[in-house]
């Protein structure tokens, strides 16, 4: 496991990490957490990812009971959480002051730290000024209660907005960004966040390498009972992949995995390599509810010279024209 710095700072996070959206509080509670996160933990993760609109914050309350159970010195790993969703009610959700430092305060209690290494601003929040919010997570900074703050899903004039009011009022900027990336969704991370990695040194926390275990090819001959999209609040996610898009991406998804079995590799481990190629991505969140399936995604890491230039063009021919990322390696 090798480490990377998170954008400019000088926060050095491990290339891969461990998420908690849908498995934990759902798929995953008690012992099986604490046997999750001691697998990554002792592989070398160090970031532990989570958010207060994951299961209702069961999520965090799991993980939370996990860190204290496990005892870890609190300088050897990170945790977040995200800000956006904390309720129904019209001051438990966006981005106003009160719900940023409501939010984190809950945040604190549900996951038992003293601080946040990283807060993200889970969406935007076009009901509030930007100004408003970038302020409460500067006072949150000098509080000691948040070291680095950041988004999820911002456009990157939002990100620039963001960045300039912080440097035109001098108070702390976004250090990082946690967008979705992986072979079918790329605009972003490769166009228009490019010239943010230089103008504010914004660093990546990506999700859905596996596009929701597309990418493992387990959709492949039809739709298993026990998987993602199937579990009730995810239809979205199942009429996405049924739709006629969905449907051609998959049969793209049969050529990737012949282009991996060609090269000795699984599907899994060629889109899990293919996104930390990207010297952009300062790290690559798992999301595991079984040992065998973190154990896999971990054994990836072992195939990196796997991954040629060649290899990557071939990608590139079989999932269309797409924007050309900067590759590490």
């Amino acid at each position: 496991m090798e480490h990377r710095r998170l954008g400019k700072s000088g926060l050095q996070v491990s290339e891969f990490s461990f998420g908690s959206w849908v498995t934990f509080g759902r798929q995953v509670d008690g012992s099986d957490a604490v046997s999750l996160m001691t697998r990554a933990y002792d592989s070398g993760i160090n970031f532990f990812d989570n958010a207060e609109g994951y299961e209702s914050g069961k999520s965090e309350i799991v993980m939370g009971q996990a860190l204290k159970t496990l005892g870890w010195s609190r300088d050897s790993f990170i945790v977040s959480s995200k800000v956006f969703w904390g309720g129904s009610k019209p001051t438990q959700r966006g981005l106003s002051r009160k719900h940023v430092t409501d939010a984190a305060h809950a945040a604190l209690k549900r996951l038992q730290v003293d601080y946040l290494d990283l807060y993200f601003c889970h969406r935007p929040d076009i009901d509030t000024p930007i100004e408003e919010t970038v302020r409460a997570m500067h006072d949150l900074v000098t509080q000691g209660k948040v070291l680095y703050w950041g988004t999820s899903e911002w456009s990157a004039q939002q990100l620039t907005e963001a960045y300039a009011v912080a440097r035109d009022l001098r108070i702390t900027p976004p250090t990082m960004e946690q967008p979705q990336y992986n072979v079918f969704e790329r605009q972003k991370v490769e166009a228009d966040y490019l010239p943010l990695y230089e103008l504010m040194g914004l660093g990546t926390t990506i999700w859905s390498p596996l596009a929701s275990g597309v990418l493992t090819g387990k959709y492949n001959n039809g739709m298993p009972n026990d998987s993602r999209m199937n579990l009730p609040g995810y239809e979205w996610l199942k009429e996405k992949w049924t739709s006629d898009a969905g449907r051609a991406q998959l049969a793209q998804v049969a050529k990737l995995a012949d282009l991996a079995g060609q090269i000795g590799i699984s599907i899994t481990h060629l889109a899990l390599l293919w996104c930390l190629s990207n010297r952009n991505v300062s790290t690559v969140i798992l999301g595991a509810s079984r040992m065998s399936q973190l154990e896999d995604n971990l054994a990836a890491l072992a195939h990196k010279d796997k991954l040629t230039t060649d290899v990557l063009d071939r990608i590139d021919a079989i999932v269309g024209n797409k924007p050309a990322a900067p590759r590490r390696f």
